[in-house]
């Protein structure tokens, strides 16, 4: 008898399934959903607390495509200091920009983000324009200059790391806390709302 015949054939063992992964799949899988999450939400923050800026710039685009030539400037410049009240107004705690006027409404827009523009340069018009005559508006004013300088503003001025107080930059800012906002609401929320309540009573 051949001894070699009594053996069975050989079997591949049973393959292997993909379901349940392995414990390292479950964690990698939890570290991918985790840092989604948290970039979802960074970016969410980024967005809205962005927002009151990008009204205001989009209603500065379309104050000076439907400005004319001959149109009022002091109109003009009232219309641009509106919007950076409002902005401020929305970005800022109300006791440290609701009472600035003249110089120290210009001092104030300077360190937040205007670089000496409104003090010394174009944006002084925010407190010249009710001084000047009308004949002489061409003269005394740089349209686009303005413009270009509330832009700017309104793109970089600094909210957070920066608060306003006696006519003084200080670290630290004096921003209510988020208690103190009313019914636990965000301070982003607040903001977005005192530039959208400013633009309904404009």
């Amino acid at each position: 008898m051949d001894p070699l015949g009594q053996l069975r054939d050989w079997h591949p063992p049973p393959p292997v399934h993909w379901w349940p992964p392995a414990p390292g799949w479950w964690v990698l899988a939890g570290l991918i959903l985790l840092g989604g999450v948290w970039l979802v939400r960074l970016w969410w923050r980024r967005h809205t607390a962005g927002a009151p800026a990008r009204a205001a710039l989009r209603e500065l685009a379309a104050l000076r495509s439907s400005a004319q030539p001959d149109s009022d400037l002091r109109a003009f410049v009232a219309a641009i200091s509106g919007l950076l009240r409002r902005l401020a107004l929305a970005d800022f705690p109300r006791d440290q920009v609701a009472g600035l006027t003249g110089s120290a409404w210009l001092d104030f827009l300077d360190a937040t983000g205007g670089g000496g523009g409104f003090r010394h340069g174009p944006g002084r018009a925010l407190v010249e324009a009710g001084y000047r005559a009308a004949p002489d508006g061409c003269q005394w004013l740089d349209r686009e200059a303005l413009a270009d300088l509330a832009s700017t503003w309104m793109r970089t001025h600094r909210s957070k790391p920066f608060g306003w107080s006696g006519g003084s930059v200080i670290r630290g800012g004096s921003a209510p806390a988020v208690g103190e906002q009313g019914g636990g609401r965000s301070p982003r929320a607040h903001s977005r709302d005192r530039f959208a309540a400013g633009s309904a009573r404009a």
